[in-house]
């Protein structure tokens, strides 16, 4: 008992410092910490000061927004103040005209008053219990100025909260890629497959998939790189440029001789130590916005000798529906034990035999039944 629960904290912990290592997390956000002291500067991220305010959270643009407006009124009444002061106007014991001068501005006695008449000013609320007279030349170049202070906070305000809110990287939340990845046979290849799903109808004009395997090398110099970086190239049916993007496609890698996997085995896949990072750019149809779906994929992530469960079928009426219950669903499928195996040509016929001869028809996924179908995602019409 007590050795079952040691094994099982064992792989809990295990399993934790593998998350840990992982560079680009499932949702694609980087696991990543730049600098040092020495290196790091925050003056860098001033200098781009509009780019540094569109990524920062919204609890400190809400902050930002309060304390724009907040501190602007609060600093223009502090000089509708001085300068009420300076004239005299604050005098409330001269309440005879002929002794008091004339005044810059109606009913300021207090700060309150002037934080209230800069805020009527800035927001050109104009209540008319205060208001300029129109005597102080300096009281008219304070409210210019406070006018175009206050269009500037409102522009910059309104374009940033849209400019969060139109951010393309929200267009990639509704794009998603499969949870696992699988090895098998397709069109007489050994590859590697993964998935991707556009929740949206509207389309990814232009989308490319591409690949980077990251792994820890050592060269012949006796250099060790971290995270060195190797291409790898997907493609669909059609190519791997421009593809279309309406109902879920499934991307395939070629192990080939040249290919970084070629080398592996179904017994030493799970002994690798690399990350698989998979990217779609694209631009969104309904905003020209480009934008970039990432996700990881690590050896314990990678079913050898498994395929992907279809997900399209049509209906009776011709109409085509989506099973996104589906989507990651993997079924076992006959698949050589290993890269090298399958290249050779004698064991390649054979497996090709023996694969067209046991493989998994699904004839009857091409028609479904409505009234059956309860857990069908309609992905349009």
């Amino acid at each position: 008992m007590f050795q079952f629960i040691r094994k099982q904290i064992h792989n809990h912990l295990v399993k934790r410092k593998i998350m840990k290592t992982r560079l680009v997390t499932k949702d694609g956000h980087c696991n990543i910490k730049f600098g040092t002291t020495e290196y790091h500067s925050h003056f860098a991220f001033l200098k781009d000061f509009w780019t540094t305010f569109v990524e920062i959270r919204w609890c400190f643009v809400i902050v930002l927004f309060a304390a724009a407006f907040t501190g602007s009124w609060f600093i223009f009444g502090l000089l509708w103040y001085s300068l009420a002061k300076s004239n005299g106007d604050l005098d409330v014991l001269q309440t005879s005209s002929e002794s008091h001068q004339v005044k810059c501005i109606e009913n300021i006695n207090s700060l309150t008053t002037a934080f209230l008449y800069s805020l009527e000013t800035q927001t050109t609320i104009g209540y008319g219990g205060r208001a300029l007279t129109g005597h102080c030349p300096g009281t008219v170049a304070l409210l210019i100025i406070q006018s175009l202070m206050g269009t500037i906070i409102n522009c910059f305000m309104c374009g940033l909260i849209l400019a969060k809110i139109s951010l393309p990287k929200r267009r990639a939340k509704t794009v998603t890629f499969s949870e696992t990845a699988v090895i098998c046979l397709w069109k007489g290849n050994l590859c590697l497959q993964i998935r991707v799903a556009n929740l949206r109808k509207t389309l990814l004009i232009g989308s490319h998939v591409y690949g980077k395997l990251l792994q820890t090398t050592i060269t012949a110099e006796g250099e060790t790189i971290i995270l060195d970086q190797v291409n790898i190239d997907f493609l669909v049916d059609a190519g791997k440029d421009n593809l279309f993007f309406v109902c879920p496609l499934t991307l395939y890698h070629v192990i080939d001789k040249s290919s970084p996997f070629s080398e592996m085995a179904t017994n030493t896949l799970q002994q690798q130590d690399f990350e698989l990072v998979v990217f779609l750019d694209g631009t969104a149809e309904s905003t020209s916005l480009s934008c970039q779906v990432r996700t990881s994929y690590l050896p314990r992530e990678i079913k050898w000798g498994y395929n992907f469960l279809p997900v399209i079928s049509r209906t009776k009426g011709g109409k085509y529906r989506v099973d996104l219950s589906n989507f990651s669903k993997t079924e076992p499928v006959v698949t050589p034990h290993c890269a090298c195996c399958f290249h050779k040509e004698h064991n390649k016929e054979l497996i090709l035999h023996r694969h067209g001869r046991e493989g998994i028809d699904n004839l009857g996924f091409d028609v479904i039944d409505l009234q059956d179908s309860v857990d069908v995602t309609e992905k349009g019409d």
